[in-house]
Order: C-alpha cells, then structure tokens, then sequence
C-alpha cells in the first residue's frame, strides 16, 4: 500500500490542478420555475465546455441551440460547437418520441450527455429552458463570469403543462408600447414556459393597428390630446378639432414580425379588436360608426359609462368590421380572435332609430338580444375564415354564440356559466389576475388600480373551480393574467407589474395542483429574482416588504402593532427609535405595544442580512389621542372606520378602503374635540389625501377655532391652498401653528372642492386630526 501512495497523491494533485471538481447537488439546488411534474437527481453531473456538441440536425434545433450558445459564449467566454454527429461524450443530442404531448419533454443528464426528448418543438423549446434554470444564474450575465462552474446535476425529467392555455394578455391601448417592448415579453414569456400572448390592440383611448383600408384609424385614433400629467379618471374631455401627439401603432410588417418570433418561443399572438364597446379611437376616426354620427376625440384617460360604442343597426358598421378583420386575420395565424364585448352601454342603442329597426326586424326583445345578435354575427363571420372566437363574460348575455370562447374576469361565475353550457372557457378573475393591481402596500408602490393582488394570491389561482363536475373542468382552457395599462407609460412600469408575479402564474398553470407549496416556491423565487437582476428586468420587491396593522385601546392609552410578510415564517427584525436595521435588531415574534411616540423600524432578513425597503413609521401620541370627537357634519356612511378613527394615532394610507379614514361627499368637515377640561395649545395638524382619479381633493382651507363653553368660538389659525393639478395619490399633513391657547374645545373645519374641473362632484378623507 506504501508504493501505491505517491502514485495516489500524483493523481490527487494532477485533478486538483487541473481545477476540475464535480459539485455534489441537492433538491435545494434545483431551482427551476415552474416546477416540473417528475424530476429524479442523480448522482453526478454534466459540464458545458467549449468543446461540448450540440447535436443538432433540424433548422430549428440549429436555432434554439445557437440561442443557448449564445449565452455561454457571453457569460462563460466560449461558445459550444454544433454538429450533426454525437461524439462518445460531452454533448446534448435531441430526440422524437411521437407518444408524448405537444408541450412535454424528457430530460435525462448524465456525466457524458444531456439527451432531450419531444413530440414537436415546443418541448425541446421548454427542455433547454429548464437546462438554462438548472445552469447557474449567472447564464443570464451580459458580461464574463470567469468563477462560475457551468454545471448542471445528473437529472432524469418528465414534464408537461398542466394547461393548454398560459397566457399574459398587454394592453398597448391605454398606453403604447412598441415592437421591441413585445418581442423582450416574448422572451421573458418562453422563460416562463408561457404559451399566450394577447395584445389588447383596441380601446377607447387608442387604436393600435395599422389598417390598410381605414387609414385614419392610425392617423387619428392612435393619437390623443396630451394629459399625460393629469390623472387618468380626472381627465378632461377631449376636444375633436384639437390634434392629439400622444400615442402610436404598430405596423403590419412589425405585426408579421412579432407574430413569426412569437411562433418560434412557441407563443401565440392573439389580437383583440374591441366591439361594441371600448371603441372611441375608431368613432372619433370615422363617426358614422356611431349611432348618431356623432364627432367625438379620442379620449385621454378614463371613460365611464361607455355610450360611444358601434351602432348594431348599420349595415355599414358590419362591412366596416368585416373589412377590417380580414386584414387582422391576414397577420395573424392564431386559432382565435378575441372580440371583446365587454361593459358595453346601450343607451344610445334604446334610442337609436336604426338599432331599433334592427330590433325589430330580427324579432328581438331588447338591446341585451341585440348585442347577442351581434356577437352570433362578428363569430359566424370569423367562424367562416376559420377561426373561433373568443370574448369577455359579457357576451353570455342575451345567448352566447355557439362556438365562441368565454374569457371569465368578473370572478370566476362567468366560467362556471359558460363551461355548464359546453362553451370552452379561459379563467382571468380579476382576483388574483388582474396586474394592473397593487402587489404591495399603497403608500410603498408606484400608482396603479385601486385593489390588491400579492404575489401569494396569485399563487393560489386555479384555473379550474372546485364545484366544476369533470365534464365542466375539461372546458377550462387555462388561465392568464392582464396587465390593464391607465396607469403605466413605461416598459420599466409595465415590467414591475408583471415580474415576478409572471413567475407564480406560469407554476399554477405549468405544475400539478399536488405538487404547487408556496413555501417551496418563495424558496426557488430568490434564485429567479438574481436571473431578472442580470437580465435587467424591473421586477417588484414588494414581496420583501414589511407591513403593519395596528389597533387602538384607547381605554388603556396605548396601540398595539402587528408586523408581516409575505413569505412563509419570515424572519422580521425591528428596532426603535433612530438606529440602523442592522444584526442588532430585535426578532419580531408577536404584537408591540406602544404608549408614548416612537419610530419604528422594520425589515424583513435573509442571512442575518436586512432584504428589501425598510419599513418605517412614527407612532404619535399626541394631546387628542382618545378624547372625544363631535362631528357637525356627519362623515359619509361608505367610508368610515369609528368615531374615534379621528383621534386614534393610526395614520391612513394611500389605500382609502383602508378603515383609517373619514370622508366628506361635497360638504365640508366640521367637527368639535372635546378635552374635557382646558389643554394647553398651539398646534393642529389636519391629515389628509388626495387622489384625483377617485374624486378625492385635498381641501381648499382649513380653519381652527378655539373655545372654553363650547358656544363661542375663536378663530386662532387658517390656511388656504388652491386646487392644483396632481397626477398621483398624495398624503398631506396641513399643519395650523398658532399663539399658545389654554382651551377645552378645538373645532377643526376643512373646506370642500365641491366640483372638480370636470365637473363631478369632490370627496375630503380625513385620517386623523393631531393637537399638540
């Protein structure tokens, strides 16, 4: 054995010096979303090099293995070769199985090779995007990461989607987006192994395709009046001589070009041509669309009720429709096109001479049958061409048109209702699907829909209703999600709503129900979170996010303050007063208690290290905290949290559903805080919100008076401020200093906006009122 121990250490040597070493992988270190339905690690692993062979011998497998080779050759400094014969080791050969799904591939990797094996090309398509999830993040890079090892474990992998229909649907109407902006989505779609991509092409507020035989659909409709610094519900009517700038469309070259790269990631473009409703860019291009020919702008921001819609009772609005539908079907090969349908208001149809002929001469009830007449005759037309329908779960009224796909996003009914009658049925319930929602706290988050849905939610959609019988839940399609655009006007905006909860959709609609466990996926998230760091994705961190409820006891004078997180057992720290969230932070483990003003600071942590924004308040106890409060002017019963909510230190948020708000409806606020004895005063602060788009304005003035009987009054400080344009909610303390004041009562009057420029009526929210 002695003469065997140099020869021992030479070997030892020559394989450490030649810096080869195998990693040893885990379960922990399979990182890949969505989760595949079987995978089995085994002991070993494959190595990528620069004389690794790609085995391909079809153009497309060319194609995909360039694409991966390309990232190596920019990460690793090296470019795999391509051949078409597999040498005795170290290469990725792809085979066919025709016995397997259209979607599915296996994946087997041994020390010597990776073999990938599909019925078509989307499984190759998806097997090499897991080999990229399986490689070390740092694949993504755009520069040379000399220290990675470009290994991947021994693996055997069975995977195939869970459902047909994956989808994200873009609306490129409320605000433009171009080519490039799609084509990147279309790659971050195959990323995820998504399959739809549906382009909401039409809307009031622009048309975005180039049609041939209409060109002022393009020269008006895709252009607005400017507005772009007002917000969008407070928008002003637009003007039809007034020339709109802002706006866009896409070609049909750029179209054909979208839709061939698409074709290639194994992704489906859907177009979306709104009708009845939704369709003011197209009436104020050609108003005889309308019932009453009327001359309209395109609008600059939000429309409700939506009365400019197509007239049902032209024939011209048909030919118009048809025309314009033959060039859309020429630029799309897809299965199907979407038609919309949706939160159409037919008062103009009521009174509309040629839609109440057609009424009549169709033997027709009302307009409920005359937009189901509609609907029947736009799906008999498209059904001609060879393609299916599909609308929004308004076109189940007044009879659903026999081929036609439901897309169900009031809730989940619309679904259930369709899939009884035997309709086929896509699932994108505004909760949780709807990313124009918030993801995090209001007061954290760039503006968006006044509602919530979290990263957490949206992983515990399921396409498929638990009360659907077998023969229901085989209509259901799958699921997507919408990304509604008011309020994002950038592709760094459009990117956050999207990011990551994309990556939580595509693993309920990839992965089995059984094998989903968000505990297991917030895990596998951190690893996707570094690949959208290198691929300069602007994904949310509001899952990282601390937030805190908090509950008065005014008996007790004190608030009590819950922390939480997001993700499952969270490690949250805090400290107070002014230090640093550092790794002498204390580890939150239940309510804090609070009984004299404090700041707290909180953060959620990853190896002991503080991860995302840093959660901070100031707890303000201040001389009106649980004293009693007279309202003169009673606050509006739909937004109310308790008498006290005035008076309970609990600062409202940018959410005004919140509970923490009191809200005035055109009148002012007046109301009486009563010490109770005299209190030594200087100071009233007035908390207040302004939210343009719901209606709500900051108040005009605001006056504090003073008293001893509760009869007469004083006045000791006022302000003013005018009505002033602001595109984002705002919270804002008017802060009234006066000479000190030894006094028992303080009466607080906050003046109304009462009308807004456009008209409507004007909200005051009051959160709290602090005397100090």
């Amino acid at each position: 054995m002695r003469t065997l121990k140099p020869l021992f250490v030479l070997i030892f040597l020559t394989v450490l010096s030649s810096g080869y070493c195998q990693k040893v992988f885990t379960e922990k270190d399979i990182q890949v979303i969505p989760k595949p339905k079987q995978l089995v690690i085994l002991p070993g692993s494959f190595e990528f090099s620069k004389n690794t062979v790609f085995v391909a011998n079809t153009d497309f497998q060319k194609e995909i293995s360039n694409a991966l080779a390309s990232k190596f050759e920019t990460a690793a400094g090296w470019r795999p070769v391509l051949g078409v014969k597999a040498p005795q080791s170290n290469f990725v050969q792809f085979k066919t199985d025709p016995n397997l799904g259209k979607e599915a591939y296996k994946l087997e990797v041994t020390n010597n090779s990776v073999t990938i094996t599909a019925k078509a090309n989307a499984g190759f398509i998806y097997a090499l995007e897991t080999i990229r999830q399986l490689l070390p993040v740092a694949i993504e890079s755009n520069y040379v990461v000399s220290s990675a090892k470009w290994q991947i474990p021994n693996v055997t992998i069975n995977d195939e989607p869970r459902f047909k229909w994956r989808g994200l649907m873009l609306d490129l109407s409320r605000h433009f987006f171009d080519k490039n902006y799609i084509l990147a989505t279309i790659d971050r779609l195959a990323m995820h192994k998504m399959n739809v991509l549906h382009l909401h092409l039409v809307d009031d507020q622009g048309w975005r395709i180039e049609i041939k035989k209409y060109p002022k659909l393009t020269e008006v409709g895709a252009w607005r009046v400017d507005q772009e610094n007002v917000s969008w519900n407070a928008r002003l009517t637009t003007n039809p001589d007034e020339k709109g700038t802002y706006g866009g469309f896409l070609t049909q070259e750029e179209l054909k070009e979208i839709v061939k790269y698409a074709a290639s990631k194994n992704i489906e473009i859907i177009p979306e041509i709104e009708m009845p409703a939704h369709v003011s860019s197209a009436i104020a291009s050609y108003p005889e669309l309308a019932c009453f020919d009327q001359r309209i702008g395109v609008p600059s921001g939000g429309v409700w009720p939506i009365t400019d819609i197509y007239c049902a009772g032209k024939e011209t609005t048909f030919e118009f429709l048809q025309n314009v539908l033959d060039e859309v079907m020429t630029i799309f090969p897809s299965k199907y096109i979407h038609i919309g349908g949706d939160e159409a208001t037919k008062t103009n149809w009521a009174k509309c001479p040629h839609c109440q002929k057609r009424i009549k001469d169709e033997g027709l009830k009302n307009v409920e049958e005359l937009q189901s007449y509609f609907v029947k005759r736009i799906e008999k037309y498209i059904n001609s061409k060879g393609k299916k329908v599909i609308g929004w779960d308004e076109i189940l009224e007044g009879g659903l048109a026999p081929e036609a796909t439901v897309m169900s996003w009031r809730g989940t009914k619309g679904g259930i209702e369709a899939a009884d009658q035997g309709h086929d049925v896509i699932m994108t319930p505004e909760t949780p699907c709807y990313f124009n929602f918030y993801q995090g706290p209001q007061n954290e988050e760039p503006l968006a829909f006044d509602a919530y849905n979290p990263l957490s939610e949206v992983y515990k959609f399921d396409p498929v209703v638990s009360t659907m019988s077998p023969q229901e839940a085989s209509h259901v399609l799958g699921g997507q999600a919408n990304l509604w655009a008011e309020h994002l006007a950038l592709p760094k905006d459009s990117e956050y709503m999207i990011f990551p909860r994309l990556a939580a959709l595509s693993e309920t609609l990839w992965s089995t129900k059984e094998s989903r466990n968000w505990n297991d996926f917030s895990t596998r998230l951190f690893s996707q979170f570094k690949r959208y760091d290198y691929l300069g994705i602007n994904y949310a961190k509001s899952a990282y996010l601390v937030t805190a409820s908090s509950t008065a006891d005014l008996a007790n004078k004190q608030i009590k303050v819950e922390l939480k997180n997001e993700f499952p057992n969270p490690d949250i720290r805090y400290v107070l007063g002014d230090k640093n969230i550092d790794h002498h932070a204390v580890k939150y483990t239940g309510p804090i208690e609070f009984k004299e003003t404090t700041i707290l600071k909180a953060s959620l942590f990853q190896d002991d290290k503080p991860v995302g924004k840093t959660f901070t308040d100031t707890i303000i106890f201040h001389k009106a905290f649980s004293q009693k409060v007279k309202y003169l002017t009673p606050y509006n019963q739909n937004y109310k949290g308790d008498a006290n909510t005035m008076v309970n230190t609990i600062r409202g948020s940018k959410n005004f559903h919140d509970g923490q708000w009191l809200a005035w409806l055109v009148n002012d606020m007046e109301l009486v805080i009563d010490f109770e004895k005299p209190e030594s005063v200087e100071q009233v602060i007035v908390g207040t919100l302004e939210s343009q788009g719901a209606g709500v304005n900051f108040p005009v003035e605001v006056k504090v008076l003073v008293s001893n009987d509760g009869i007469k009054y004083k006045q000791v400080g006022k302000i003013t401020r005018p009505y002033a344009v602001n595109a984002v909610p705002e919270l804002k303390d008017f802060k009234i200093n006066f000479q000190k004041q030894n006094t028992r009562f303080v009466k607080v009057i906050a003046g109304n906006l009462k009308k807004s420029p456009k008209g409507e009526s004007s909200w005051i929210f009051v959160d709290e009122i602090l005397v100090n």
